[in-house]
């Protein structure tokens, strides 16, 4: 540490900057091999876990590593760093606990290389999120915080409802339909625009989320969370043409609605 910085701010900085540039080889080795979870299990990934379990296990670091950083942060009792973090835990906390017992149905097991590096991203990104959130903001006279937290949060709320409400309706289709190996094609709502209206809603959460922080923390999760949901929709959407070649509906698009 040459240039005299604390050991954790070259770590937050290292770590930042990990973030900012893992988006693009993520996207462009997710169009070649997808994760084999969900609709595109495959064999030859090693040991499985319970798909609940997994979900629980991979996601859990957002929960508990923020809720031990924060309070050793510099700004741990400041309002608005408490209210900042909150939509934050908000997601995860469904995500962690909520969404993992939604899982009741028989599905494949869920390779358990796959949730340890799931578990290191959310590891490594809470680590971000919360110690810039916690110690490295500024929140003095910044007379635009609430106007930037009021339009994130208003987007990234949006965009939570979105991501659960296509998440149950996906839950409850599984297993119910005798094509596509157990799935049917989900209608209703912002399934008859986009094939995949679970990972658009999680993008504009984290649309959201940067723009609440205006960070380059909150730009570079957004920035991962595109170039790793945006690959993937893709091959749901293809997966569904394929599977249901005569009537899935033409119209609809990937992610994006009307582009993409």
């Amino acid at each position: 540490m040459g240039s005299g910085l604390g050991w954790d701010e070259g770590l937050f900085r290292y770590s930042l900057l990990s973030l900012l540039l893992a988006g693009p080889p993520t996207a462009l080795s997710l169009r070649f091999l997808q994760a084999p979870y969900g609709k595109h299990h495959r064999p030859g990934w090693g040991p499985a876990m319970s798909p609940p379990l997994a979900w629980f296990f991979m996601e859990s670091p957002t929960l508990w590593l923020t809720l031990l950083l924060f309070p050793m942060g510099r700004h741990r009792s400041n309002p608005q760093a408490l209210i900042l973090i909150s939509p934050f835990l908000l997601h995860y906390l469904h995500r962690t606990c909520i969404y993992p017992l939604r899982l009741r149905r028989p599905c494949n097991g869920f390779p358990v290389t796959v949730a340890l590096m799931a578990f290191v991203f959310n590891l490594w990104n809470s680590y971000v999120q919360a110690r810039w959130v916690s110690h490295y903001a500024s929140y003095e006279n910044d007379r635009w915080f609430w106007v930037r937290f009021s339009g994130g949060l208003a987007l990234f709320l949006s965009g939570m409802a979105v991501n659960v409400r296509s998440d149950i309706a996906l839950v409850a289709l599984k297993g119910k339909g005798e094509g596509g190996g157990g799935y049917q094609i989900p209608r209703g709502g912002w399934f008859e625009l986009v094939s995949c209206p679970n990972y658009f809603g999680e993008v504009v959460e984290w649309l959201g989320w940067t723009v609440m922080t205006w960070s380059w923390a909150g730009l570079g999760f957004f920035l991962y969370t595109c170039s790793n949901l945006v690959p993937r929709a893709q091959a749901h959407h293809k997966w569904y043409l394929d599977k249901f070649a005569e009537d899935y509906p033409r119209g609809r698009k990937a992610v994006v609605p009307f582009v993409y």
